[in-house]
């Protein structure tokens, strides 16, 4: 019986691909373009650049050429809920967000999943560049009963690998999605659009927070925070040197854009939301940008339970080396990771994503690094 496949459709090459890529596989493949939020009250921001009407355009000429049907699917209310909503309340806490692990967690592999369903699917597709590996095991409570269990790999392409942004996938999800690209590089990828005669092959990728159409996220928060307060900025050493405009504004190890106009080049070191204070460096070695001891809330993990302590490598962020380390405690949903050396500018808020090697264990999001 042939299969049904769900495909999320952007609008993007790699989508494109994988519907393209299914189709040639024997599936019967849906396109679902989603609709999502954008910011009603400032015309530079008129639309969410994932779902553009160019990008519903692109999406449709790619499913006439398929010959499969496109439908349109209004996210909009879950999508400011979850994402949007998500990333001001961190903001404003001073913390680091990241709202492309928010969107995958709640709206792609939430809200549509939920909707196979309906659409009488039995699988999810996306154009993620990341890989899902099943495998066989006997139960041992039952020597006739076979499991099927399900890992989340790195892709082939290791400069576009989007695995990170996956760690809240679980078991259950992981047997209802499929990634036709994960193995596949960019080039490689942008060669198949052409071959397929796909109108997205060519197509530029855009890496930006979709619903902030600036490239500076200032605008926004000054738009929908409200009472962002200015307050003093300090050494370590407690000389003041000048004021900030907000400490949403910075994350520690930040550079540029602190607004201090002197010679010395300062790094933000710490946040003091208590007394509205924040501190900067002029040691680019400082210690306080630098920590050994992560602890994370909000741990998932994809596979088994853990026999602690755990070898693995963690990555702080997408395009960061992995760094290697070991958790040495896991309670319910918390976790504290020690790393072999010290890693710098890691921030609350931002993700840990937890490796072996090519498979992803887990992750969670940072409360404290110490």
């Amino acid at each position: 019986m042939q299969k049904h496949v769900i495909c999320a459709m952007s609008g993007g090459v790699d989508s494109s691909v994988a519907a393209a890529l299914l189709k040639k596989q024997g599936f019967k493949v849906t396109g679902v373009f989603m609709r999502f939020w954008h910011e009603q009250n400032n015309k530079t921001c008129a639309t969410n650049r994932c779902c553009s009407q160019d990008s519903f355009d692109s999406a449709r000429q790619v499913c006439q050429k398929l010959g499969i049907r496109l439908y349109s699917l209004n996210c909009e209310k879950e999508f400011k809920n979850h994402v949007v909503d998500y990333f001001l309340d961190y903001s404003k806490k001073g913390l680091t967000p990241n709202p492309c692990i928010a969107c995958n967690k709640h709206i792609k592999f939430g809200f549509l999943i939920k909707k196979l369903q309906e659409l009488n699917a039995d699988y999810l597709a996306t154009g993620h560049y990341a890989q899902v590996k099943s495998q066989k095991s006997k139960v041992k409570s039952d020597k006739e009963k076979v499991k099927k269990t399900y890992k989340l790999l790195r892709s082939k392409d290791k400069n576009k690998d989007q695995s990170y942004f996956l760690y809240n996938l679980n078991q259950k999800k992981l047997a209802r999605i499929l990634f036709p690209i994960g193995n596949y590089t960019k080039p490689e990828v942008r060669e198949l659009a052409k071959n397929f005669g796909l109108p997205t092959a060519s197509k530029e990728e855009s890496q930006e927070i979709c619903f902030i159409q600036e490239k500076n996220y200032h605008n926004f928060l000054k738009r929908n925070l409200k009472k962002i307060k200015p307050g003093k900025i300090k050494t370590v050493s407690g000389k003041t040197i000048g004021e900030h405009q907000g400490l949403c504004f910075y994350t520690i190890g930040q550079r540029k854009g602190i607004g201090l106009g002197l010679e010395k080049t300062f790094y933000v070191a710490k946040l003091d939301f208590k007394h509205n204070i924040l501190y900067v460096t002029d040691n680019p070695d400082d210690k306080q940008l630098f920590s050994k001891i992560i602890k994370l809330k909000n741990l998932n993990l994809i596979g088994e339970r853990l026999t602690l302590p755990y070898s693995c490598q963690i990555k702080i962020r997408s395009h960061a080396s992995p760094v290697s380390g070991k958790i040495i405690k896991i309670n319910k949903n918390q976790a504290i990771i020690s790393l072999l050396s010290s890693v710098r500018a890691v921030m609350p808020g931002q993700s840990a994503v937890i490796y072996k090697r090519e498979i992803l264990i887990g992750g969670g999001v940072i409360a404290k690094a110490e």
